[in-house]
């Protein structure tokens, strides 16, 4: 069977602490991260069910793969929360962005695949959703609707990857930032460099 999903665009990590996470890729060499502290996605389901759900969340690039640290906020429900609570702390997701998200979307249930929590980021074009294990025992599969303001974000952070002098190596942006208003995105773009 063909991969229905596409290449990889993003490892995502579920940590306890993400500040302590971004200094040890730091140490390698991965950088500039981009932290985001308090982001709450629009529309969060969790098994069906709406939590209001918190998270602080890092990015970065390595070469052409997206880094991203993940640390649920507070006590709503998550797949996020579920790992840690688990005793697991690493590589909770693989993540496939796409431009066609509902036809992926379509195509994975068909397929079989189980929503275990989705929700939008960045206005109606940043839905994403995380896919239960039972195809891939131990890591989630994340598909991520990058047609808005997600993809211009995502290119930012590659682009000061591929670019880093190792000055800045944390910047901090406004979590409010990314709530898909497009008078935001100059802000955003100061802030990314």
């Amino acid at each position: 069977m063909a991969n229905i999903f596409g290449g990889i665009a993003q490892i995502g990590y579920v940590v306890r602490d993400v500040e302590a996470s971004m200094r040890g890729f730091l140490a390698t060499g991965v950088g500039p991260w981009f932290y985001l502290k308090g982001v709450r996605p629009q529309n969060f389901t969790y098994r069906g069910e709406r939590a209001d759900m918190a998270m602080d969340v890092a990015i970065a690039n390595s070469g052409g793969v997206q880094i991203e640290l993940i640390c649920p906020v507070g006590d709503a429900p998550s797949m996020y929360r579920d790992f840690l609570a688990a005793g697991n702390e690493g590589v909770q997701h693989l993540a496939y962005w796409t431009e066609d998200y509902q036809g992926l979307y379509d195509r994975a249930l068909a397929a079989g695949f189980t929503v275990g929590q989705e929700g939008q980021i960045g206005g109606a074009d940043g839905r994403f959703a995380y896919f239960e294990t039972e195809h891939h025992p131990g890591t989630v599969v994340e598909i991520s609707d990058v047609g808005g303001t997600k993809r211009f974000v995502f290119d930012l952070v590659k682009l000061a990857a591929d670019n880093w002098d190792w000055s800045n190596p944390i910047q901090e942006i406004d979590a409010s930032l990314i709530g898909g208003d497009p008078a935001a995105l100059a802000e955003i773009m100061a802030a990314l460099g």
